[in-house]
């Protein structure tokens, strides 16, 4: 019975301990809401105060007790303007001190709202010393106004420290001076702030002694790395004029040697009387489609950049290579002729009797750190010559722009419609080739070496030659950006082949095509396409035109219908912007179709340009490399990927941005060229001035099955073998996996039987066809309709 009176007896005084904690924090809340209220309060009436407002020192009455008002600004009303006047009065400025002290303890409120909030944690200390702290500080900061300002210079209605600073400074003026009074007051001051702020000086001391000796360190530390830097570069300057210096003495050392010739380089492109005439005002009024577009559509540079080189630049350089190679112990050898360029500096060196030219080639990469460059290529075979060639790159590259090859008379005297500019040779020369006598062009580089700006730099070359009575084009483009923007032009045969499917059907179209014109050049007892439009053309202006010796009639024509006559027919480019990509979908098929165009389409006038990024041999295989002999190779990743497209190394030592080696047909030796720039922006315009000439004139049976080739030997009849999905060898494979599964997905498909998107896609829309799987609905989802056939 003890026990449990004792324990009620606790849980009385429990709850009686609760109820006046509760009751303590109702109170504690309670007050700072009114302290905020009057912070608050006092702020606006301080900071809205104004001179001409009723109050102590106004002449204007207002009882504020009452609350009539007569023109009051304040915007607390006559009790703030009341309030700000009194404060004013009695402390001057440092009134905006007052509402600071009413919202400290608010303040401190918010330092510990996570916890629950005892009296004493906000009003901790003794209260009577904080507010002899914060009256010492109050009353000092306003006697020290008044000390420095002198009255009258203030709004004011008393001293700028009040009157408790005015009376207060005129007590200890007299018997402490200025110096004095100043001294004592700061001093209380701080220690009244010191009361009732409780701050401890010495650690602020502490803390600003820790910041400054951490700031000092650290800007110490990057002082000294600054001065490292710089005599870092003062050591590497005078080593490197240490070095030149050897090398100088070592060169004039032998007197023996003749010092190279140096050849001039190509400042600027011979202009052609195109570009002349372009210039001159027209006298008369041409038809569109006869002129060519104009050279003004293109960008020309903005600043002509100096191609030249110093002589005395020039002969150290060949000094510096001499200088490296008998570092590796290659001794003897001189340096014949210096040739600069727009990109590199062929300098071609002389070898002395029973040195092997791979002794050079195999420590290019160490000849290219020992100059300081990217890369060097060594050229082993110069055609008739009896040396070697190394080629460095210039410091200050200069750009090569198609407008300038197009501005050139290499390009305006070749007068084949199938002229394609590529850039300018390590002299600066312009560069031209002719389509028609490659016929086929393979091009291959890595991603960012400039394939496919030398494509296009090829077909606006052509624009700017070839009518589309001359030239229609056929452009693949797989990733559907490169190539879209000759959509429409008029010399397009189709709209631009994004899809794979249709891709295999314009081969298809090509090879028909070439039959078709090889039996009409029989007909005709010519040899190739000229031949065949020279006596076409020859017989049109006679008035007997030639009937078209294929033409057969139709069953429900009539008797009467004559044979149509022939015309001239164009040249046709076939232009392949990614050919792994129509290799991977098109397999063996697409490869049959191309080397079959590439073995016999020269007479008919069809020529093929195929891009590639990735040079291995499942994509250039050696059936295509063996009918397509002219090639350009862009800066690939190694030496074996170089082997592939050239059957030599040296791409991979190329500098990107266009460099390129250009291995013609019927030659072995492949020339270095810097590839002309073309930019979208000129592409656009060239097409879009083509599209006002007029509109493309589209064959729909370019993309269409029924072109494809019919018991043709080599070419697989109709379309893709593929194309029936129940006779696909996975379709039974794949049926199996979606029933299980219950996953109707093309992606799924792909991933399990590990085959291509077009492949798998066409395996669920046969299930779709056979019931197993339900059409797509509108959410992009399938349902699978039938159940998994029984296991054995």
């Amino acid at each position: 019975m003890a026990k449990k009176a004792q324990a009620t007896k606790k849980s009385a005084e429990q709850a009686v301990s609760i109820s006046r904690l509760k009751l303590n924090q109702l109170f504690f809340e309670s007050l700072l809401i009114i302290q905020g209220f009057l912070g608050i309060f006092v702020i606006i009436s301080l900071f809205t105060y104004s001179s001409q407002d009723p109050g102590w020192n106004s002449q204007t009455f207002s009882n504020p007790l009452v609350g009539e008002e007569f023109g009051v600004s304040n915007a607390v009303g006559s009790w703030g303007a009341y309030l700000s006047d009194f404060l004013f009065t009695i402390v001057g400025y440092m009134a905006y001190l007052v509402p600071y002290w009413l919202l400290w303890p608010l303040v401190r409120h918010f330092i510990f709202f996570r916890r629950p909030i005892q009296f004493s944690q906000i009003y901790s200390g003794l209260i009577g010393i904080r507010i002899l702290g914060w009256s010492l500080f109050l009353i000092s900061t306003s006697t020290l106004l008044s000390i420095f300002i002198e009255p009258g210079r203030s709004f004011l209605p008393e001293d700028t420290g009040g009157l408790v600073g005015s009376a207060v400074s005129s007590y200890t003026l007299e018997p402490l001076s200025f110096i004095g009074s100043s001294l004592l007051f700061t001093c209380l001051g701080l220690l009244g702030l010191t009361l009732s702020l409780e701050i401890s000086w010495t650690t602020l001391i502490i803390k600003a002694q820790e910041y400054l000796i951490d700031f000092g360190g650290e800007f110490g530390e990057k002082s000294a790395d600054f001065l490292a830097k710089i005599r870092e570069k003062q050591r590497l300057r005078q080593d490197k004029i240490d070095r030149q210096q050897r090398v100088l003495e070592e060169v004039k050392k032998r007197e023996k040697i003749k010092a190279p010739e140096v050849i001039e380089a190509k400042e600027k492109i011979e202009t052609s009387n195109r570009v002349q005439q372009e210039k001159q005002e027209e006298l008369f009024e041409y038809k569109e489609a006869v002129n060519p577009p104009k050279l003004s559509l293109l960008d020309k540079k903005t600043e002509e950049l100096s191609n030249e080189t110093s002589e005395h630049s020039l002969r150290q350089l060949g000094n510096l290579v001499i200088s490296k190679l008998s570092e590796y112990g290659i001794n003897d050898v001189t340096v014949e002729s210096i040739q600069p360029g727009p990109v590199v500096i062929r300098l071609e060196l002389k070898l002395p009797t029973g040195l092997k030219v791979n002794q050079i080639s195999n420590i290019h990469k160490d000849l290219a750190r020992s100059l300081a460059k990217t890369s060097v290529r060594i050229v082993e075979v110069i055609e008739g010559r009896d040396t070697i060639g190394v080629e460095v790159p210039r410091e200050d590259r200069q750009p090569v722009l198609l407008s300038e090859v197009l501005s050139s008379t290499e390009y305006d005297d070749s007068k084949s419609p199938l002229t394609v500019a590529l850039g300018k040779d390590i002299s600066g020369s312009a560069v031209v080739a002719e389509l028609s006598s490659m016929p086929h062009l393979l091009v291959a580089g890595t991603t960012g070496s400039g394939k496919s700006v030398a494509i296009n730099s090829m077909l606006v070359s052509i624009l700017f030659k070839a009518s589309p009575e001359q030239v229609r084009l056929i452009l693949i483009d797989p990733k559907m950006l490169e190539l879209s923007v000759y959509e429409d032009i008029p010399h397009l045969l189709c709209p631009v082949i994004t899809d794979m499917k249709e891709a295999s059907s314009g081969l298809r179209w090509c090879v028909n095509e070439m039959e078709r014109r090889y039996k009409l050049m029989a007909q005709l007892g010519v040899r190739n396409l000229n031949g065949y439009n020279k006596k076409v053309s020859e017989a049109i202006k006679s008035g007997t035109p030639i009937k078209d010796p294929l033409w057969k009639k139709e069953e429900d024509e009539q008797l009467e219908t004559e044979a149509p006559n022939l015309e001239n027919l164009p040249n046709i480019i076939l232009a392949v912007d990614e050919l792994a990509d129509l290799m991977m979908q098109g397999g063996k098929t697409a490869e049959q179709l191309i080397a079959r165009i590439a073995q016999k389409a020269r007479a008919a006038g069809i020529s093929m340009i195929l891009a590639t990024q990735r040079p291995s041999v499942d994509v250039i295989t050696g059936l295509i490399k063996a009918n397509i002999s002219a090639r350009i190779a862009f800066q690939v990743a190694s030496k074996m990927d170089s082997r592939v497209i050239l059957d030599q190394g040296g791409a991979e030592q190329l500098l990107g941005k266009g460099d390129m080696l250009y291995l013609a047909a019927g030659t072995s030796i492949p020339e270095r060229i810097h590839g002309a720039f073309v930019g979208d922006d000129e592409v656009k315009r060239v097409a879009e001035d083509w599209r006002q000439r007029g509109k493309a004139i589209y064959i729909d049976e370019v993309t269409q099955e029924e072109g494809a080739v019919i018991g043709m030997p080599g070419i697989p009849s109709g379309g893709d073998p593929n194309e029936d999905g129940e006779a696909d060898e996975l379709y039974d494979e794949a049926v199996l996996f979606v029933t299980q599964s219950r996953r109707a997905s093309i992606s799924a498909v792909q991933r399990r039987l590990r085959v291509g998107y077009n492949r798998a896609a066409r395996l669920i829309e046969t299930m779709e066809a056979a019931g197993v799987v339900s059409p797509m609905a509108t959410n992009g989802n399938r349902e699978v309709l039938v159940v998994p056939p029984p296991e054995d």
